[in-house]
Parts: C-alpha cells; sequence; structure tokens
C-alpha cells in the first residue's frame, strides 16, 4: 500500500477544496470499496480525505411527496427507512439483496453508486486492465467472463469495434435508482448542481477508467427520489450463483403501473449486464400503452436484448445471460402484474 495523507476536514465546501486541489485525492466515506482497493494496490492515492460526518444522515420528505436521501445515509437505514419499504419497495429489496449485513452497516448512500467494478482482472494488478491503465488491453476478453457484460461494450456503435472494457457495475442499489429515476444532488469546485441519476455512470467508449461524469472533486450530498404515483408497484429481482453475497449474473429493477389491463407507465434497469446501470428504454417504449400480458412482457424484453452482444471465453462465455435476462424481465413484470 502507499503511505497517504489523511484529512477530516470540518465540512464539505472544504473536503472538496481538498480533492479538487489535488489530482491524486479521493474521499472516504464507508469505505467498503477504497478500502479493498487500498490494500489490493489498485487505488494509490496520495490524499484520502474523510467526508463520512460531512453531509446529511438524514431521510426527509421533499415538497413533491418524494423523499431526499443523505448522501450519509447508510445502505441498513435506507432498506429500513419505512417510507422506503412502503412507498419505494424496489429500492428496499435491491439493498437487502447486496452484500452482508455488517457492510450495509457500513456502506452510505453517497459511496454506493460509486463503487468499481469487480472484475477480477480489474483486482489483479498484474493483469493487462484498460480500465487501471489506458490501452493495456483488456484481459477479460477471451477470459472468464460468466460476470461480464453484454450490453453496451463497444468503444463506437460499429459492432465489430474494439471492446476496451466489459466489466459489470457492481451495486445494486444503482440499478434501482436508475428505475426510480432519481436524481443526484452534487457539491463540487465550481458550485452545485444535479444531475438525472440514469446520466451519472458512463459506458466505457474510448476510456474505460472513467466510471461517471463527475468532475474530481465533486461529491454527492444527497440523492432525491420522486413521489411515485397511485397504484404504482415495484420490485427488485436478482439472479445469482448463490443466495447471499454474490454480484448479480442478471438483476431487473421495475417500476409499473396498470390501469384496465394496460401498461400506463413502467421503468426497466437492469444489472449484471453492462458497464452502468443499464435503463431499458426500449422494452419501456414497447410496453406503454399494451396490455398487461406475458406475451407483451416478453416481446418488449426481446427487444431490448436484440443488440446484447455475447462474449465466449475460457468459461463457455456469457451467451446465457441473454434468455436469462429476458425471462428475469417477464417474471418481474407479471409478479408485479394487479390481475396476476
Amino acid at each position: 500500500m502507499r503511505p497517504f495523507a489523511f484529512a477530516r476536514p470540518s465540512d464539505a465546501d472544504e473536503a472538496v477544496r481538498a480533492v479538487a486541489g489535488d489530482p491524486e485525492a479521493v474521499f472516504l466515506a464507508g469505505g467498503t470499496n477504497l478500502v479493498d482497493h487500498l490494500r489490493l494496490g489498485i487505488a494509490r492515492p496520495a490524499l484520502v480525505v474523510d467526508v463520512r460526518t460531512l453531509t446529511s444522515r438524514e431521510i426527509t420528505g421533499t415538497g413533491d411527496g418524494g423523499l431526499r436521501i443523505g448522501a450519509a445515509v447508510t445502505n441498513s437505514e435506507l432498506a429500513a427507512d419505512r417510507r422506503v419499504r412502503e412507498h419505494y419497495p424496489v429500492l428496499a429489496q435491491a439493498l437487502l439483496s447486496g452484500a452482508s449485513g455488517q457492510l450495509r452497516n457500513m456502506a452510505t448512500s453517497g459511496g454506493n453508486p460509486l463503487q468499481r467494478t469487480r472484475c477480477d482482472y480489474f483486482q489483479d494488478v498484474t493483469a493487462p486492465c484498460n480500465k487501471r491503465t489506458a490501452g493495456s488491453g483488456c484481459s477479460a476478453v477471451g477470459g472468464y467472463t460468466r460476470y461480464h457484460a453484454v450490453l453496451g461494450t463497444n468503444a463506437a456503435p460499429d459492432a465489430s469495434a474494439p471492446q476496451t472494457c466489459i466489466a459489470t457495475h457492481p451495486s445494486d442499489m444503482a440499478v434501482a435508482l436508475a428505475a426510480l429515476d432519481a436524481r443526484v444532488q452534487l457539491r463540487g469546485p465550481d458550485g452545485d448542481r444535479q444531475i438525472e441519476f440514469t446520466e451519472l455512470h458512463r459506458l466505457p467508449g474510448g476510456d474505460p477508467s472513467r466510471d461517471t461524469v463527475l468532475q474530481h472533486g465533486e461529491l454527492i450530498t444527497a440523492i432525491d427520489l420522486p413521489a411515485l404515483p397511485p397504484g404504482t408497484r415495484s420490485a427488485y429481482r436478482k439472479v445469482r450463483d448463490r443466495a447471499s453475497y454474490a454480484f448479480a449474473l442478471v438483476s431487473v429493477a421495475a417500476v409499473l403501473r396498470v390501469a384496465d389491463g394496460r401498461v400506463t407507465d413502467v421503468r426497466l434497469a437492469l444489472g449484471g449486464v453492462a458497464h452502468k446501470p443499464w435503463r431499458a428504454t426500449r422494452a419501456e417504449e414497447a410496453l406503454r400503452g399494451q396490455p398487461a400480458i406475458e406475451a407483451g412482457f416478453r416481446a418488449a424484453a426481446e427487444a431490448e436484448l436484440a443488440g446484447a452482444q455475447p462474449q465466449s471465453g475460457l468459461d463457455g462465455g456469457n451467451a446465457f445471460k441473454i434468455p436469462l435476462a429476458a425471462r428475469t424481465i417477464v417474471a418481474t413484470l407479471r409478479w408485479l402484474t394487479p390481475e396476476a
């Protein structure tokens, strides 16, 4: 581990200035991802800035009937909140399906969506990895690909373009937030701003090292959840290799409203299939206004996955993810349909 300086500022503005002023500085909140990377030699900061107590640890109502989640709220606190369980079950279920109780007690709502991939090649400093060292190559391509991406992996729309990174984003919470149309409140060297959660993460493109659109020194201060219309139902379904403490092979966050047997609103996000939480906009477009029936759910899922690119690999590849994702979408929507 590289020796580093440690700072504990008195407020968020001071923390932002400290990180923004040093290109080798990082924020530390719960540390459930960063500390692992310090030990592995993946992260080698010169300065670590503790922000755990500098943002809110409260969940408060907003003027439009939604919720504002302080960035320091732990995953355990968020999952246990009565308002979240009642009005946003997709988020509570996603949180409880991730990690372990001990980690959820430490992980923060601002830090969880920013965790980096758990790709074995990224975490092995002896393996070439474009995410760690630009231009070194992606060891996962042609390697062990069971947990890797089938959507959004190309640097260009051309299917023959080189794949610079096929790692997947690991956060369950982030998939739920993408489906909920959450907004992220940020404080940075240029002041405060907010962005749509679906705009927070990047596809690898030509620079896989950048996971998000955040500027260096920008700090998440809160996440806002919009109010959901009456009659809206939501759920999170995660398919994994074992029942707990495992990352998603495929996951689905669904927010659905059905009236008179037709889909009046739907939001879908997928996990375990892309470099970022994947908002399934093609499936949503195919579903809106249509009968809420299994055949329609299946057609929408197939439309979303039509452009998927499975990976071949030493472990037989991950083509299984495409039908698995389709079946999981259908099963989740069927579960949420009132008539079912």
